[in-house]
């Protein structure tokens, strides 16, 4: 994403020096980063066509230039309190990369925050619950300006045994 996009979004910049960069949104009061690189384009939210016999958690597709992109809800798939959508709710629309083929999804997510590039020293690994919370999706943890961020794996995410029926929505029309 360049420095123009972000001005474009109203995202502060904080992709200075070197490593890995994010993006990140909210979620409850919460704030998440993906990877940067991963993110293919920031929507605000419409109507999405739905599918029948899905989880929950997937609200439906959108055709994105003639791919059909399955969208998932971010709060609905962590087990949060679902609101209503409003003007700051937007899809971010990302690239997932598992063993067999690559593939564009959408996520919910409250609101686009910040972009911040954090070093590959700074980000911790998430505690050990023991098995009373799962953390397979969080890549990390990172601290900045005085706030923790949770730096979520993406293609883990979106590439988990549940969400396999996404497979055949893939192809473009």
């Amino acid at each position: 994403m360049t420095m123009a996009q972000n001005a474009e979004l109203g995202l502060e910049s904080e992709m200075t020096g070197d490593g890995e960069q994010f993006l990140t949104f909210i979620l409850a009061n919460e704030e998440y980063g993906v990877d940067i690189l991963r993110v293919q384009e920031i929507r605000g939210w419409d109507a999405v066509t739905e599918i029948p016999n899905t989880p929950p958690y997937i609200k439906g597709v959108i055709n994105l230039r003639g791919t059909i992109v399955p969208i998932v809800d971010l709060r609905c798939r962590f087990g949060l309190e679902e609101v209503e959508y409003g003007p700051m709710t937007v899809v971010v629309v990302l690239k997932v990369i598992n063993e067999e083929r690559d593939r564009v999804m959408g996520i919910v997510v409250d609101a686009v925050s910040d972009t911040y590039s954090i070093p590959s020293d700074d980000i911790k690994e998430a505690p050990d619950f023991g098995g009373a919370v799962s953390v397979e999706f969080v890549q990390g943890l990172a601290t900045v300006d005085e706030k923790m961020l949770i730096l979520l794996d993406i293609d883990h995410l979106l590439n988990s045994g549940e969400l396999d029926i996404t497979a055949t929505e893939q192809e473009p029309a």
